[in-house]
């Protein structure tokens, strides 16, 4: 008999302890889509009909962070690419412009 009374205080323990540590896991945090949504939704401010859908669409499907910018050196590299058919004061003006350029 005395078998029974520990094993059912046991079950009986087991039965009140289970909503207590259910209640101590921990709320989920924002996922980035969640993230997101809401900072578009501030973007979109006050517009309204298929003008904020459209706003939404396009604020949500955007890359999540810009692509970094180019280093000095790949800057250069493009310019003269670019630049590959002009000669004399018309290049030197390109490549001023392009070398300033924040890209």
């Amino acid at each position: 008999m005395k078998m029974q009374s520990v094993i059912a205080a046991v079950v009986l323990g087991g039965a009140l302890a289970a909503p207590v540590f259910a209640q101590t896991a921990a709320p989920a945090a924002p996922n980035s889509q969640q993230n997101k949504m809401k900072t578009c939704n501030a973007q979109a401010g006050d517009k309204k009909g298929d003008e904020r859908k459209a706003f939404m669409k396009q604020c949500l499907s955007a890359a999540g962070a810009p692509a970094p910018a180019m280093t000095q050196q790949e800057r250069m590299k493009a310019c003269n690419t670019q630049a590959s058919d002009k000669k004399g004061d018309d290049r030197k003006a390109f490549m001023k412009q392009c070398l300033s350029t924040k890209s």
